[in-house]
């Protein structure tokens, strides 16, 4: 590692638009990986670099995330229900970490075998760098992506002043998520918008995501394939007037919530 010394301790990442912070011993601790060969075999005015000068790779900003797991705490465990293992197979293989990469094609096939014979599967990858005790493993839990998310909506819709037509009802406007940002990308991934809050590391949390399309069904189903629940809901609305006019429709604004869990 003989340009160590010319990297700070601390090295931020701009992960295809996702900013992570880590150590430079991380980064290099599995030998002949790209990450190695890149943070030692260069000096930083070589590497690309985000108009914040953190190091640029332009991949996967929210799989980074299990590379990061595997590197720093020598072994991984997936969520219950993650679906892109191909997708972080193909990531593993892009930053040269060979051995994630067979387990990860392990892991897939047993996981298949499991779907068939209707057990369930528990994904846990061991890092060649170090290996952890028994007692170590057992203190790590799939349960540790387990957390909360609230899809929250805005509508209206008008009733007329004899309440004898149907309601008119106007599409929603938009969904809202609120939630850790790991979750969030996981349950919805490119469906997430994230233009009014870019830039947040996926450990901290954000009321300020929506999504790409305006179903709630459609964000419900992605929540229950992920195993999440719903716990509560709650919703809130406001009658207005259009004008004085007595044979004016009521307009009703409602905002709603609902609260899922894994």
């Amino acid at each position: 590692m003989a340009q160590s010394s010319t990297f700070p301790e601390v090295v931020e990442l701009n992960i295809g638009g996702q900013v992570y912070v880590t150590r430079f011993e991380t980064l290099t601790a599995v030998p002949k990986s790209l990450l190695w060969a890149t943070f030692t075999q260069n000096t930083p005015a070589n590497l690309p670099k985000d108009s914040k000068g953190r190091f640029f790779f332009d991949r996967d900003g929210f799989l980074f995330r299990y590379i990061l797991d595997y590197l720093r705490d020598s072994e991984l465990f997936l969520p219950e229900f993650f679906k892109e293992r191909k997708r972080l197979q193909r990531e593993a293989d892009f930053f040269q970490l060979p051995e994630l990469s067979r387990r990860l094609a392990a892991v897939s096939k047993d996981s298949s075998s499991a779907e068939d014979s209707g057990e369930p599967e528990e994904a846990e990858l061991t890092s060649p760098v170090t290996s952890s005790s028994s007692s170590e493993r057992a203190l790590r839990s799939p349960g540790g992506n387990s957390g909360y998310i609230t899809i929250g909506y805005r509508g209206t819709y008008t009733i007329g002043r004899d309440i004898q037509a149907d309601a008119k009802f106007r599409r929603v406007a938009r969904i809202t998520v609120c939630g850790k940002i790991s979750l969030a990308k996981e349950v919805f991934g490119e469906t997430l918008n994230e233009s009014r809050d870019p830039d947040r590391p996926p450990d901290k949390y954000t009321a300020r995501y929506y999504l790409k399309y305006n179903f709630l069904e459609q964000a419900f189903d992605r929540l229950a394939e992920a195993g999440f629940h719903m716990v509560a809901c709650s919703s809130t609305g406001t009658c207005s007037y259009g004008s004085n006019d007595p044979s004016e429709d009521k307009l009703w604004t409602s905002y709603t919530e609902y609260v899922f869990s894994r």
